[in-house]
């Protein structure tokens, strides 16, 4: 279900230190969802991201994400670097914490792992986890491989990606040495995929059979990534087909 388009715990937020000349007409408290909200949908973030995607001067930015640290909501981290570093310290970047994200979950955590639990304890162990999750995928899959196969070769990470989106994952597609990554910068079932990582392992299986080739999940949110992250490597179109035989069989 996708997330609200402002904090659902309006306290967390609090309101502090007004300057008018920064901000928009809705004020201090609309503008701090605002902040919150983007790196909801696009991860992790810098200062400079922040401030271009908003349209508020870093300045503004920066005490804004002071009082969502004092409040919680959003903690600061090393910038996560993927392949060789380059000089230099890496950026800082702002990410949710688990109180920011549990200001725009739906409140179903538990009970959706009480009935996971059921589940194990009562009808087959690990092994009905694992068929409850890839069932659940399945059924969400159906949308999710009709705007693969309607795009290019080229263009299925981004079709699916806004199929994510459009189940309130927040994911985007961007290029990767040899090959793409998928980020989902929101997951509903984050706390409940905490305890039950099937949940995770069902949704790369489909990741790997839509696309038609071998997946690999870098990070997760539920592990305390900031975003969820999945490999796909580049897959010529001469290939593809002989690829998808394989699909689901996920090396990670």
């Amino acid at each position: 279900m996708p997330a609200p388009e402002e904090l659902r715990n309006n306290g967390v937020v609090k309101n502090v230190g007004a300057a008018p000349q920064e901000e928009l007409a809705t004020g201090e408290r609309s503008t701090r969802n605002r902040v919150a909200r983007s790196i909801l949908d696009h991860g992790p973030s810098t200062v400079t991201d922040l401030a271009g995607r908003l349209g508020l001067t870093p300045a503004a930015v920066r005490r804004h994400l002071d009082a969502l640290v004092a409040d919680g909501v959003v903690e600061a981290r090393e910038q996560r670097v993927y392949g060789a570093r380059t000089r230099g310290r890496p950026a800082k970047v702002f990410a949710l914490t688990d109180c920011g994200r549990d200001a725009f979950d739906q409140s179903y955590d538990t009970l959706a792992a009480d009935a996971l639990r059921f589940i194990q304890d009562r009808f087959g162990g690990d092994e009905a986890v694992v068929a409850f999750a890839r069932a659940r995928m399945a059924g969400q899959a159906a949308a999710y491989r009709k705007a693969v196969e309607a795009a290019a070769p080229d263009g299925r990470t981004e079709a699916l990606a806004k199929a994510l989106s459009a189940d309130g994952y927040a994911a985007t597609a961007r290029s990767a040495p040899v090959g793409e990554q998928l980020c989902q910068h929101h997951c509903p079932v984050a706390h409940v995929a905490e305890e039950f990582p099937q949940l995770c392992e069902a949704e790369t299986e489909i990741f790997s059979q839509l696309l038609g080739t071998h997946v690999q999940r870098l990070a997760t949110i539920a592990h305390g990534d900031g975003v969820c992250t999945t490999f796909i490597p580049k897959v010529s179109t001469a290939t593809h087909h002989a690829s998808a035989s394989t699909a689901g069989r996920n090396p990670a």
